[in-house]
């Protein structure tokens, strides 16, 4: 793992250009995701002296005199890792890494857009001395995927995609298998009026249009206090208009396009339909080409408009006015998707009652939901998945505990 960590160290330009090439995420973005994919390698090899067992109290009772027990982890078995194309590199890490170092084989399958980094870190990890089969990747269609991941042979599955997908395959996983789900969420944010607007506003616009919003936990609806609403949106949406949508590999750009021309299909669709539902564009609202479109923000859209209830997946920002932090938490938890969220307050009264009160699994305080480091727990919930992710709690999943008794007249 050290020669890994070397060998990646070495080609961080190679693998920056790869990803951003083949995934769209701008050069300065996708150079970040590479730099925390090899330091997602020392985390992994770091946590291995972390699975460790415990002894288990003996001789309570009369029954359990004369012994003494304790547990050790062993590796779960074969894993298989269906990935995602929006961090096309740091999350093969995190589904192949954990594994490996946890002590499983691991089988991972990259996202059909996004192949070219995955193979980039296989010929690494056979350049470092990885044994034959102990990482493979596969390139099957849906079908085939979905046979590999239902094999009985398999112990665990680490899958990262959409709800429909996931849900489905846990229902055909083999008996006993384990897994992991990560999905998408809507990411709520509450703004209170003693919120530092100076301060957060950078962060919402960077939580809401990094990787042109292509982030499961990305920045998606802000209920902002209605004594500052209206000036909370019109300064993102200043902010927005500034950033520089197009070509990836160009080190200037900030949002990229998105994966598909089919899904700026899908989200202009949706802007059009929310501003005929009664939002308002404070900026963007249109395509920019067939693989780009502009970073919108939206005002007050519709509580029912799709844009307010489903993930959105690409760079649109909704805001909406409050007078009750009540019926903004209310609004914030009434999706089936919850996974980060947010607060913005300098009341640690309200912090804490908010973050007590919203559905998620992880609520940052002043600071946008698109915060993550990667020996944090992460995962959504409900809707959202199951399981945790983040390198040390993967490998602690990816291992199952063994318990040895040991009965002796010496004890």
């Amino acid at each position: 793992m050290e020669k890994i960590r070397n060998l990646m160290q070495e080609r961080i330009e190679d693998l920056t250009k790869i990803a951003a090439g083949e995934g769209g995420k701008p050069y300065q973005d996708s150079k970040v995701e590479v730099l925390r994919a090899i330091n997602g390698v020392k985390i992994a090899a770091e946590e291995i002296a972390g699975l460790a067992g415990e002894q288990i109290p003996m001789g309570l009772t009369e029954a359990s005199v004369g012994r003494i027990a304790f547990t050790t982890r062993e590796p779960i078995g074969v894993v298989v890792s269906v990935s995602a194309f929006n961090h096309p590199v740091n999350l093969i890490i995190h589904q192949t890494i954990t594994a490996f170092a946890a002590g499983c084989p691991v089988i991972v399958k990259p996202a059909s857009t996004t192949p070219l980094s995955c193979k980039a870190l296989m010929d690494i990890f056979k350049e470092a001395g990885v044994p034959d089969g102990w990482i493979q990747m596969i390139l099957v269609d849906n079908d085939g995927a979905e046979k590999l991941v239902t094999d009985k042979h398999v112990n665990y599955l680490s899958f990262i995609g959409s709800a429909k997908v996931g849900w489905w395959l846990k229902s055909q996983l083999a008996p006993g298998t384990r897994c992991a789900l990560e999905h998408g969420g809507a990411a709520p944010v509450i703004v209170e009026p003693d919120a530092d607007l100076e301060e957060m506003i950078p962060g919402l616009v960077k939580g809401g249009f990094y990787h042109a919003g292509q982030v499961c936990v990305s920045v998606q609806k802000i209920f902002v206090h209605e004594s500052i609403a209206k000036k909370v949106a019109d300064t993102i949406a200043e902010k927005a208009k500034k950033l520089k949508v197009g070509d990836p590999l160009d080190k200037e750009t900030e949002v990229g396009p998105l994966i598909l021309p089919k899904e700026v299909d899908r989200v202009e669709k949706w802007v059009t339909e929310a501003e005929k539902e009664g939002a308002e564009i404070l900026c963007g609202g249109k395509r920019i080409s067939e693989t780009c479109y502009a970073p919108t923000v939206l005002w007050n859209p519709d509580h029912q408009s799709k844009v307010s209830q489903e993930e959105i997946f690409g760079p649109v920002v909704c805001i909406y006015s409050y007078s009750d932090r009540e019926e903004a938490i209310k609004l914030a938890n009434s999706l089936e998707y919850h996974f980060q969220a947010a607060v913005f307050t300098k009341d640690l009264d309200i912090a804490l009652d908010t973050v007590q009160k919203l559905n998620a699994t992880a609520v940052m305080v002043n600071e946008h939901t698109a915060f993550r480091v990667d020996w944090m727990p992460f995962g959504g919930r409900d809707a959202s998945g199951e399981g945790l992710g983040g390198i040390p709690y993967s490998m602690h999943e990816m291992t199952r505990e063994k318990l040895m008794v040991i009965k002796s007249k010496y004890l």
